[in-house]
């Protein structure tokens, strides 16, 4: 695999420490940035040029910070442990995400990073590889049936 991330500017935003100090710890290719509130990381947004930002939702109003990111055209990640639900995935794919990641996921970053970059760079969007990569998580977190509440929108959802 090729390592697209090197040297990319990346923006971590969590009210956690130690998620901070992990995700840092495993992106050491990238010139990372952190930050534990909202208005700090939308100040950092704002006057920063960013190539990613892997945001949290609860806790720093992720969601806010996502359509700054969207905004700037900043590849932007939605990073949760508790907002997991197959109504976050649909509104972190609406609101201009690039992909929507579990906590207990955060190991492989390295790996989902590089993936969304590829995607990006051959004019495909990350959330086909997110249904293959996460498709079975989705299943076994959400149940089997997970998508049928919101058909509309995994009718509309790409490669589905």
């Amino acid at each position: 695999m090729s390592n697209r991330l090197k040297g990319k500017k990346v923006l971590i935003v969590d009210d956690e420490p130690d998620v901070l100090e992990t995700l840092e710890d495993l992106l050491s290719d990238c010139k990372t940035e952190t930050s534990t509130s909202f208005a700090d990381a939308k100040v950092k947004l704002d006057s920063g040029a960013y190539d990613i930002a892997v945001l949290d939702i609860m806790g720093v109003d992720g969601y806010q910070l996502l359509k700054i990111a969207a905004s700037r055209k900043i590849v932007a990640v939605m990073l949760t442990a508790y907002a997991l639900s197959p109504e976050d995935v649909a509104k972190s794919f609406n609101d201009g995400a690039s992909f929507y990641l579990p906590k207990e996921e955060m190991v492989h970053i390295k790996s989902y990073l590089n993936d969304i970059l590829e995607d990006i760079d051959r004019g495909r969007t990350p959330w086909e590889r997110w249904l293959e990569k996460l498709g079975d998580y989705a299943e076994r977190h959400f149940g089997p049936d997970w998508q049928k509440d919101d058909k509309n929108f995994w009718e509309k959802f790409p490669f589905y």
